[in-house]
């Protein structure tokens, strides 16, 4: 039986944990244990909790107690918590997923274990130094052991720094969950809020790049909020931005649609039937390309380069672009191709059959 310790801490990572984790429940349980380690850093029950009961998982059998802070802070605190939950635990492997805190945060404390460390969505480059997310990538991809990529450009951009043993391309696990979710989606999200189908956008905003400067962060909402005149935008709120739009009285937005953090369902049942994503988020990117959305990245560069050069998203950095002309551009293509960049949906068992092959053939040697 193979031991592996996985540690979430991200809205992100428990939609992945989840296939991952479903997989090993029905298919691979004579295999494969899994213990699954949430670092607290989203503490927010609609952040959080909600993830676990929608997608059919069971609760992390281990919760440590971060919260918030700065990059420092919070992942400081998720090491100590780690190094402390690893001196009375062991594994055979370590998995990580992405690029947050708690990404970093594990790969750094496994490089002190005798654990191997594994990397799923490894080999992402924005080629932004000095951004947070990337740091978290290249360290982690630095530091592991087994690296599974998304696509082949992670496996080239892993091969360019060197590192070329124990990269697979298995496709990418997030499209696992949205091919399997898809089909449940109703339409009470809509009704709620009053949306008809391909009438409205999609709307993210949390990055810190975003939300600290207050510049941009205006710019942003304000555009949104004139282009909600005509077609309604729906922004759910990371609890960060609306405690910052809260707290500045020189926000006025009259037009746009603000809502509670939602669901996996409830998110994906709006993406389905958006006519634009307009975000900074680096998941929501690739799932408008699941779902045949175009997309507009309010951010400087992107991890997802193949979605940029294949013109279904652009990006509009708030410090240059004018986000209302991106929006009026993205809505008036018409898209001829869409080409498969992240697998088959398969590879949940891609992944698992491969650790499996590794482990075996390390205990022959």
């Amino acid at each position: 039986m193979i031991k592996i310790i996985t540690i979430v801490g991200a809205r992100p990572q428990f939609v992945k944990s989840a296939v991952l984790s479903r997989k090993i429940k029905e298919d691979y349980s004579d295999h494969i244990e899994e213990i699954v380690v949430h670092t607290g850093q989203h503490y927010d029950k609609k952040m959080s909790d909600v993830f676990f009961s929608e997608l059919g998982i069971k609760k992390p059998d281990f919760t440590l107690t971060t919260g918030s802070g700065s990059h420092a802070e919070q992942t400081g605190k998720i090491m100590l918590g780690l190094e402390n939950f690893f001196s009375n635990n062991t594994a055979d492997y370590i998995l990580v997923y992405g690029d947050t805190n708690s990404t970093l945060a594990a790969a750094l404390v496994a490089s002190k274990q005798p654990i191997p460390l594994i990397h799923v969505e490894a080999g992402l480059r924005s080629n932004r130094i000095g951004m947070p997310e990337e740091v978290n990538r290249v360290v982690t991809d630095r530091l592991s052991n087994i690296l599974f990529c998304s696509s082949d450009l992670a496996v080239k951009n892993l091969k360019s720094e060197g590192i070329c043993d124990n990269v697979h391309i298995v496709g990418d696990i997030m499209y696992d969950q949205f091919c399997s979710q898809k089909e449940k989606i109703s339409n009470k999200i809509l009704k709620k809020f009053g949306l008809s189908n391909k009438k409205f956008i999609l709307s993210t905003i949390h990055r810190a790049e975003n939300t600290d400067n207050i510049v941009f962060l205006r710019k942003i909402l304000n555009s949104l909020d004139k282009i909600s005149v005509d077609l309604k935008v729906v922004i759910p709120l990371h609890p960060r931005t609306r405690k910052i739009i809260e707290k500045d009285s020189n926000f006025k937005l009259k037009n746009i649609c603000l809502t509670n953090p939602l669901s996996y369902l409830e998110m994906l049942e709006l993406l389905l039937n958006s006519s634009l994503v307009v975000t900074d988020s680096g998941g929501l990117q690739k799932e408008a390309y699941f779902a045949n959305v175009p997309c507009i990245t309010v951010r400087d560069e992107t991890e997802w380069v193949e979605l940029v050069e294949s013109g279904w998203n652009i990006l509009c950095p708030p410090s240059s672009c004018d986000l209302i002309k991106s929006v009026d551009k993205m809505l008036n293509i018409e898209f001829d191709e869409h080409p498969n960049f992240y697998g088959d949906g398969k590879s949940a068992d891609k992944i698992l059959s491969t650790i499996i092959n590794i482990y075996e053939n390390t205990i022959r040697m």
